[in-house]
């Protein structure tokens, strides 16, 4: 049994790399076009605006249905069933940026909320997993959000280096252009010893 302390403690922790990480998601449209942040950039569809979309959704139902506490937040793609379909990946014309940026903000803010209020050992339960997992707990569900909120958060890093050159949040303190050229070129010359004639 952990400790209430220690709990506290791994909450902190956690929700501190989330919050991480959900800078790091958000960054990614710095600076970009409605377009660029909208369009699909790799053959499955992924786009910067639609993974922000996808992580509000990710979080006010994990951190807060799934544990009791349902947020006043209406999500139209989860009324209408239309999620099923991945209506969550991808901006409507209608979805405006500062729409969907700011449904993300207040997710986090009831998520933290259920964290600090319920604390990571408190039961809590997933009607859309199979019947074996469904009950859970909080902490469980912390991490599994950390989990997908810091993978999407990387996948946007690498949308946005296709965009502009522009990947991660310390990418010029490496180097200048020529740099990472130089670095690029390295890296190539490795992987060409391998290229079958």
């Amino acid at each position: 049994m952990v400790s209430k302390t220690s709990s506290a403690g791994m909450a902190s922790d956690l929700l501190r790399y989330l919050q991480e990480a959900r800078e790091t998601v958000l960054r990614g449209l710095d600076g970009l076009d409605e377009y660029d942040a909208r369009r699909p950039l790799t053959p499955s569809g992924s786009n910067i605006l639609g993974l922000v979309k996808h992580l509000a959704g990710i979080e006010i139902g994990y951190l807060g249905d799934c544990v009791g506490r349902p947020s006043p937040i209406c999500l139209p793609w989860v009324e209408d069933g239309s999620i099923w379909d991945d209506a969550d990946m991808w901006a409507t014309p209608e979805q405006s940026r500062d729409y969907l940026t700011g449904l993300y903000r207040q997710a986090w803010e009831h998520s933290d909320t259920s964290i600090t209020q319920l604390g990571l050992e408190t039961p809590a339960h997933v009607a859309w997993w199979a019947p074996d997992r469904r009950d859970t707990t909080v902490g469980h569900l912390l991490v599994r959000v950390v989990a997908e909120t810091a993978q999407h958060a990387g996948h946007i890093d690498i949308l946005r280096e296709s965009i502009d050159g522009q990947g991660g949040r310390n990418h010029d303190e490496y180097g200048s252009q020529g740099y990472w050229a130089g670095y690029v070129a390295r890296i190539q010359a490795a992987a060409d010893t391998y290229r079958s004639s």
